[in-house]
């Protein structure tokens, strides 16, 4: 037996996931393929949604909505929000570049990268290509997991303020792969795509394609115990969350006091502003129409949000040894020893005491280790879509997650038990026949 195959299932489903998912788009794939196979039915999404109960899905873009449609009446929902984009290198339209006797590609910063780590990386490229064909037009995936391109760092000798000063990347001049010799001439990389789809490159009508680490995702550490991958945040929580709602529509336990949902968002990585975000309408308008398949009114479906809670799982800050002054001395965060339910009093998490009342009332029961993060005082915060989902939607929101380091770099670090502590906890979120928070 291998070393991977003697890791838990639901670890070697994330690695798998995570080396099939470079972009969103291949993401949604994944998960729609894993949805599917566990029984889940796909809605078209501009298609009424059929009375009955049963596991369904739709998608559109970056973004998965999946659910469980209950026999009995809804009374809430238990919403469960993740994130399918991740920091990235995007290739732009006109993508031909040369400089000194090469060939690059022009790109453009998706998100908050830590470009460093993206130097001296071979990388491969993915994305969605849309073409018009006899029938009409087809969006199709593309992947490419030769290294194909790669973004060379200067030479110490040429650089030798990095020493004292570090090293400081421009966006626009220093982040070009490089790709071939020679000068490129313009719709080189239309014809470098439309050999891979197989069609004429003016066929080719627009194009969303990125760079991506081809390593795949592997176990570390001495104990391995540790999970190094690209995408950790925040495929990670996808990921979780798909095993996590499989396992309980697969389950014959007691009727759900409330529909389990999980969202799938797209660009939560730019702040979520968009038609598969977390700050725009696509999921309000969507629950509506659960509720409606249920047999609701509009009055019954607003009822039906006051009776419900929503978890947002995102990647949480583990306390890194080299940097521990970076971090809240009084709130450690250790790998490996369970989800982080996260706190902020300026509402850059949404968690506050009615809903973090409900994920430790629902880890005491289930006996799941829960640890709490606060950011230092002096450094700013990040965020998530909690708050932007709790204030769509008006509903309860806890922000929670799996700790990691290096979050935002190229690859980055988790632990692998945790990943059977967030399946565990989110699982048990959705099993929960606790009522919605006191104060909610």
């Amino acid at each position: 037996m291998s070393a991977l195959a003697s890791l838990p299932v639901p670890v070697q489903q994330m690695m798998s996931g995570l080396d099939r998912s470079p972009t969103p788009y291949h993401a949604v794939a994944e998960v729609s393929e894993r949805l599917a196979s566990a029984g889940f039915t796909e809605l078209a999404i501009d298609a009424a949604f059929p009375p009955g109960a049963g596991p369904r899905f739709v998608r559109r873009g970056g973004a998965v909505v999946a659910w469980i449609q209950p026999e009995a009446p809804i009374e809430g929902f238990t919403i469960v929000g993740a994130h399918s984009d991740s920091p990235n290198l995007r290739v732009k339209r006109n993508a031909e570049v040369s400089s000194a006797g090469w060939a690059q590609l022009g790109i453009e910063v998706y998100g908050g990268v830590l470009l460093n780590s993206w130097l001296d990386r071979d990388l491969g490229l993915a994305g969605r290509v849309t073409v018009q064909t006899a029938g009409g037009v087809e969006t199709r995936l593309v992947l490419d997991r030769r290294p194909i391109v790669r973004v060379p760092q200067l030479a110490i000798h040429l650089d030798r303020e990095i020493r004292d000063s570090g090293l400081l990347l421009n966006p626009q001049t220093h982040m070009n792969p490089l790709w071939a010799l020679g000068a490129d001439e313009p719709g080189a990389f239309a014809a470098y795509l439309a050999g891979l789809l197989d069609v004429e490159p003016d066929r080719i009508l627009s194009t969303e394609m990125m760079a991506f680490d081809t390593q795949h995702a592997a176990i570390v550490g001495r104990d391995g115990d540790l999970l190094a991958s690209a995408r950790i945040d925040n495929q990670f929580s996808c990921f979780a969350a798909v095993e996590a709602l499989t396992g309980v529509a697969s389950s014959d336990g007691s009727p759900l006091r409330r529909v389990p949902v999980f969202v799938m968002y797209d660009h939560e990585e730019i702040g979520s502003t968009s038609t598969n975000g977390a700050a725009g309408a696509f999921v309000a308008s969507l629950l509506e129409r659960i509720s409606a398949a249920g047999g609701a009114d509009r009055v019954g479906f607003l009822e039906h949000l006051a009776r419900s809670i929503v978890v947002s799982a995102d990647g949480a800050h583990a306390t890194h040894p080299n940097y521990a002054d970076k971090h809240e001395p009084s709130h450690r965060i250790a790998v490996n020893q369970g989800v982080v339910v996260k706190r902020n009093a300026n509402q850059r998490y949404a968690t506050d005491g009615d809903s973090e009342w409900f994920v430790r009332s629902v880890c005491d029961t289930a006996g799941l280790p829960l640890q709490t993060y606060h950011h230092r005082n002096d450094l700013p915060c990040g965020s998530t879509i909690g708050p932007l989902t709790a204030a769509a939607l008006g509903v309860p929101t806890v922000d929670i997650g799996a700790p990691q380091l290096a979050m935002h770099s190229i690859r980055e670090l988790a632990g692998t038990a945790d990943v059977v502590h967030l399946v565990d906890t989110l699982a048990a979120c959705w099993r929960s026949d606790l009522p919605v928070p006191p104060g909610g």
